[in-house]
């Protein structure tokens, strides 16, 4: 394996995995070593098989391990060749070259005989990782989104292997080539191309994109009535990803009736056109510019999401924000909006000093104007209100619905969420799902 390894051109390079390189380095060693240093190799081989488990916990891999991981590594390595497909594909010319010889490599990766080593060690590990069956796991335990596309890329591959064999001819690594090139113009590469979604992780060697894995499958028709309100997020959301012209947007209003998950629908519902989201704080906000800057040159569009943005007299952070979308020297991307949520309408608080005729603020209107200039810059303000009665009712009946089994008088179920939104925080489309869920709780 080591042998195959050290001729790796473009896809040399696997970061901070380190399983691949402790089953190479083991399987060198075991021709150098005596009989009574293998215990030592042995450890390490079960220590590289430990951590691939984690991994296929983590992404769900099943069947054969070995292949899926390796897929995984295709998938994931930012090269020079792959950066370059996910926005060009990938054209003729020496870098082409360098890829099929790599392919040739990873295709006998892809059928190496682990038969040897685990007669010679006396060991059985590869075998059961090539015939893996996992156990049954909730979607939410583990990132289902990048599962999919390891496995199916995986599964493509074998296919390729069991159709064109690993022969020097080099047809199974055209194809091979053929695939990950598919695979990167449709979803891109790296981390950034197989999850949908991220957070800011601080290291210490600065801040990092998280992945975030249990996002909840929620789509714009879930939310219940806001028609006029989607709809304004869905053109802004489509004329981005189509390239034209868009803007930053702020959700606000009442607490409860659906800002939130208006923009997290956007993620299942955009995702396969190139849409990623990018979960940020408000403690995390002079972090903006850098992350702006990672993201601006790749072939994807991103959202960077602040929930419940809000700003006390105190707070500053806002300043970093309006530099951003618009008053510093670098434009922002075209790749790249804000979305943003709020209760409050124009996000600063504004004291009574911001207003009032008083001595102490001779520039009262400067100091207005300064909060305010923060709001002018999201293009489009959506309102989301509080619903009526009427509209109330509406969305109880709808929730309870689509809740299989729950069959509740109406009149009944009309004079329980009237009960319910009293001692509950008042009508919203939160309160209504609540409700639903505690019936749903109480009647099945």
């Amino acid at each position: 394996m080591y042998r195959y390894l050290s001729r790796l051109v473009l896809y040399r390079n696997f970061g901070d995995d380190g399983i691949i390189q402790t089953f190479s380095d083991c399987l060198r060693k075991l021709k150098q070593t005596d009989i009574t240093e293998r215990p030592d190799l042995v450890n390490r081989i079960y220590g590289g098989i430990h951590a691939l488990l984690d991994l296929a916990t983590m992404y769900g891999f099943d069947r054969n391990l070995w292949r899926d991981y390796l897929t995984y590594l295709l998938l994931t390595n930012e090269n020079s060749l792959s950066l370059t497909a996910e926005k060009k594909g990938i054209e003729d010319g020496t870098v082409r070259q360098f890829a099929l010889q790599d392919m040739k490599i990873f295709a006998e990766l892809f059928v190496y005989d682990f038969s040897t080593v685990e007669k010679t060690l006396g060991i059985d590990c590869f075998s059961t990782i090539t015939h893996y069956q996992a156990i049954e796991k909730r979607a939410q335990n583990y990132n289902r989104n990048v599962s999919l596309r390891v496995r199916e890329t995986s599964d493509a591959i074998s296919r390729v292997l069991e159709e064109c064999g690993a022969g020097a001819d080099g047809m199974a690594a055209e194809r091979m080539l053929d695939i990950l090139a598919n695979f990167y113009r449709d979803y891109g590469v790296g981390m950034l191309g197989l999850n949908r979604a991220f957070r800011l992780k601080e290291q210490e060697t600065g801040l990092a994109f998280e992945p975030i894995n249990n996002i909840e499958d929620v789509r714009l028709s879930d939310l219940v009535g806001y028609e006029i309100q989607k709809q304004k997020l869905r053109e802004n959301t489509e004329a981005f990803l189509r390239g034209h012209r868009a803007n930053n947007c702020l959700l606000f209003g009442d607490a409860g009736t659906g800002k939130s998950t208006s923009i997290k629908a956007l993620i299942a519902e955009y995702y396969d056109q190139g849409l990623r989201m990018i979960e940020l704080y408000k403690h995390q906000m002079q972090s903006l510019s850098q992350v702006i800057s990672t993201v601006k040159h790749r072939n994807y569009k991103f959202i960077i999401y602040m929930d419940d943005l809000s700003f006390e007299d105190h707070e500053t952070e806002y300043k970093y924000l309006k530099a951003v979308i618009e008053g510093g020297l670098e434009n922002r991307p075209d790749n790249v909006l804000i979305y943003a949520t709020s209760n409050r309408r124009n996000l600063i608080r504004e004291s009574w000093n911001d207003t009032a005729d008083v001595d102490l603020e001779k520039h009262r209107g400067d100091t207005l104007q300064e909060k305010l200039s923060l709001v002018d810059r999201f293009g489009i303000k959506i309102p989301y209100m509080k619903p009526n009665k009427k509209e109330y009712v509406q969305i109880v009946e709808e929730l309870a619905k689509r809740v299989p089994g729950l069959a509740i008088d109406p009149e009944k179920l009309q004079r329980e969420a009237a009960k319910w939104e009293v001692s509950h925080g008042g009508m919203s489309g939160r309160t209504a799902q609540q409700f639903i869920d505690y019936m749903a709780g109480q009647n099945l």
